[in-house]
C-alpha cells in the first residue's frame, strides 16, 4: 500500500493545530524552513524519518498515527488495518487466521 502524503500532511497539520503551534514555531523547533513544513502539510514534500520522529515527539502523536491513522491509544486502533488485511486473503486463509486468533483469545 502506497503512502498518501496529502493525508499524512493533513494529520501533521491537525496535530500542530491541536498544540496551538504555528508553522513558524514548529518549523523552528525541528530546524526546517516554514516553506518546507508547508509543503509537507500539503503533501507536496516528503519528510524523512528523523524529522518525522522529532515532529511526532513535539506534537505528542505516534508515527503510526501520522503514517496510517493508527492510534495505539484507542482500543480499536487495528480494526481497520486488520479488516483490510483480511479482505486480501482467500477464504481458506481467512478461516486459518480466524482459527488462530480464536485459539489465542481462548488461551488468555
Amino acid at each position: 500500500m502506497a503512502l498518501d502524503y496529502a493525508v499524512i500532511g493533513q494529520r501533521i497539520k491537525q496535530a500542530r493545530l491541536a498544540k496551538n503551534l504555528t508553522q513558524e514555531e514548529l518549523a523552528e523547533r525541528i530546524d526546517v524552513s516554514v516553506a518546507f513544513l508547508s509543503r509537507v502539510e500539503r503533501g507536496n514534500s516528503h519528510i524523512n524519518l528523523k524529522r518525522l520522529n522529532q515532529l511526532c515527539n513535539l506534537l505528542d502523536v505516534t508515527e503510526g498515527y501520522v503514517l496510517n491513522g493508527a492510534s495505539s491509544n484507542s482500543k480499536a486502533y487495528l480494526n481497520k488495518e486488520f479488516s483490510e488485511l483480511i479482505k486480501k486473503c482467500s477464504p481458506e486463509k481467512q478461516k486459518l487466521i480466524y482459527n488462530v486468533a480464536k485459539t489465542i483469545v481462548e488461551t488468555d
